[in-house]
Formats: C-alpha cells, sequence, structure tokens
C-alpha cells in the first residue's frame, strides 16, 4: 500500500512539474481569473462603440444584401456569439445597426467611445499580461505608449476587415474549384471545405493577432519561440470556443431569470473567457522561457537599463 501511495504521488509530482500545470498554477497565483474579469467588462464596452461606429462609416457597403455583408455578420457571429440579432436573438439588432447615420452624432460619439475603450483595454491587457509574465510595466514615455495603442487599435480594426474579405474569398475560391469537379457548391463536401477553410483563416488570423498584441502591445522581451508558442496556443484555444460558442452560452444563459439580459450575460461570459484564454497564453509563455530561469531575468534587467 505505502508503494503505491508513494507511486501516486510521484506521479502527482511529475504532473504538477509539467509546462501545462505550471502555466495553469502560474495563472491562478498571479490573480488571473480576477484579471480576465475587468478585461471583459472592457471588451464589452469597446466592442460595442467599435460596432456603432464600423456601421457608422461602412454602413454605405452593408446596408446592401450581398456576399459582404454576409460574411461580415457571419464572421461577427462566430468571432462573438449573441452579438447581433438576426432574428434569432442577440444583443444588438441588426437593422439598428444598418439604420445608424454616417456623420450622425451617435457615430461621433461611437468614435469617442471607441477611442477610449479599446486604448483603454489594450492598456489594461499589457498590464494584465505582463503582471502574470512577471514582468514590471513597460518603459517609455506615457503618451508614446498611448499612441502605440491607439495606432494598434487602427491595425486591428484594418486586420478584422481583411480578415473577412479572406475568408469571403477563400470560400469563393473553393466554390469554384469544386465547380471544376462538378461538385455542388451546396453540398456537404463544399459546406465541410468551406467550413474547415473559415476555421483555418480564423487560426491564422487570431495567432497573428495574438503575437503583435504579446510582442508588440505588451512589449514582452521574452525569446521569439515562447512568445509564438504562447500566441499559437491561445489562437487555438479562441478556435475551440468558437466552435463550441453556441453551447457554452446556450446552458449558462438558459435561466428564465435572466431572459430579459440574457444576451448582456452571454457576452460578458464569453468576453470573460476570451480573456482567460489570453492571460494562459501568457502564462505559456512565461513557462516555456521558465528552464532557462535568467531568460526572464535578463529580459527584465535590459527594460530597466532602456528605463534609465
Amino acid at each position: 500500500m505505502k508503494a503505491l501511495i508513494a507511486r501516486v504521488r510521484r506521479v502527482i509530482d511529475w504532473a504538477m512539474r509539467t509546462r501545462p500545470a505550471r502555466a495553469f498554477k502560474r495563472y491562478a497565483s498571479e490573480h488571473g481569473p480576477l484579471l480576465s474579469q475587468g478585461l471583459s467588462w472592457q471588451a464589452i464596452f469597446a466592442t460595442f462603440a467599435a460596432l456603432w461606429l464600423a456601421f457608422a462609416i461602412a454602413g454605405f457597403a452593408l446596408r446592401e444584401e450581398g456576399p459582404l455583408r454576409t460574411a461580415f455578420i457571419e464572421g461577427l457571429s462566430s468571432a462573438i456569439p449573441g452579438l447581433i440579432d438576426t432574428g434569432e436573438g442577440g444583443a444588438v439588432r441588426l437593422d439598428d445597426l444598418l439604420s445608424v447615420g454616417i456623420l450622425g452624432w451617435t457615430g461621433a460619439i461611437a468614435a469617442l467611445g471607441l477611442a477610449w475603450t479599446a486604448v483603454g483595454w489594450l492598456a489594461s491587457g499589457r498590464s494584465a499580461v505582463r503582471e502574470i509574465i512577471g514582468l514590471p510595466d513597460p518603459p517609455g514615455n506615457f503618451f508614446l505608449l498611448k499612441l502605440k495603442d491607439v495606432g494598434l487599435t487602427i491595425v486591428f480594426g484594418i486586420a478584422v476587415l481583411v480578415s473577412a474579405g479572406v475568408s469571403l474569398g477563400s470560400t469563393a475560391l473553393l466554390e469554384v474549384i469544386f465547380g471544376w469537379f462538378g461538385l455542388d457548391a451546396a453540398g456537404p463536401v463544399v459546406r465541410l471545405a468551406s467550413a474547415a477553410a473559415g476555421v483555418l483563416v480564423a487560426f491564422v488570423f487570431d495567432s497573428l493577432v495574438l503575437w503583435l498584441f504579446y510582442r508588440v502591445d505588451a512589449n514582452v522581451s521574452l525569446p521569439r519561440g515562447a512568445v509564438l508558442q504562447g500566441a499559437l496556443l491561445a489562437a487555438a484555444g479562441l478556435g475551440v470556443l468558437k466552435v463550441l460558442g453556441g453551447a457554452l452560452l446556450g446552458g449558462a444563459t438558459s435561466n428564465p431569470l435572466l431572459a430579459t439580459f440574457a444576451g448582456l450575460v452571454g457576452l460578458l461570459i464569453w468576453f470573460n473567457l476570451i480573456c482567460q484564454v489570453i492571460l494562459l497564453g501568457a502564462a505559456w509563455i512565461a513557462e516555456t522561457a521558465r528552464p532557462a530561469p535568467s531568460t526572464i531575468r535578463t529580459a527584465v534587467e535590459d527594460e530597466h537599463e532602456l528605463a534609465m
């Protein structure tokens, strides 16, 4: 019996020394769940402002039914389940978005709200990632950091539009290719291939955005391989969330007491899950660099030297 207990303890000790266990322990010990809750609130406000502003500016191209609007709405619905109400429930009615004025006062307010909340989310996200990894506040001028956040906000917004265009183009290309072989565009093979292409495009897009977030916004000066691993792992986690989004939120918002504001509750849960995945990716980056403890210390010392 003692031998069995000793063996179980050795297995547990081994499991706790593995990188996934160390990353999760770091995430929990550095207040990851609490940090993700704060980030999720800011993410909701930033998303509403960005959505309103996007339709205020590009509404003329999205008001007419067509492939572009379909791809844009489907992309948003896949990335953020329960955000747009297209007839099956959601936090924002599509008709209301399509009626947004281009140069109205609401668009101006949304622009200010977007600038404030999106930049604030990037700043908070930067602090949260660096706290999870164990790095001090980044050196540099406060206004330059804010200017970088504004630039990254614009880059991320453009990337979302590019991703929608690439997804639309890949779907159309697949339909043309399968058409050469006489396959029905509405058949199961084409639909499965289109879905797989959409997942692949989303994974590449999420990986790139997360890498930029970790490396550029959070200014994580750890080995590039560690940062890349964290970005790929977090992107894979976001992909799983997107595939299981409806099932995950369906049970969480099925309480009849939440029926009045189930959409908002669902969005809060969704953004909380996304923020947790992002911070878990940061914990993975730290633990990937951990086999060489001097790596983290060197990065911290270099940043202190740059700040002096």
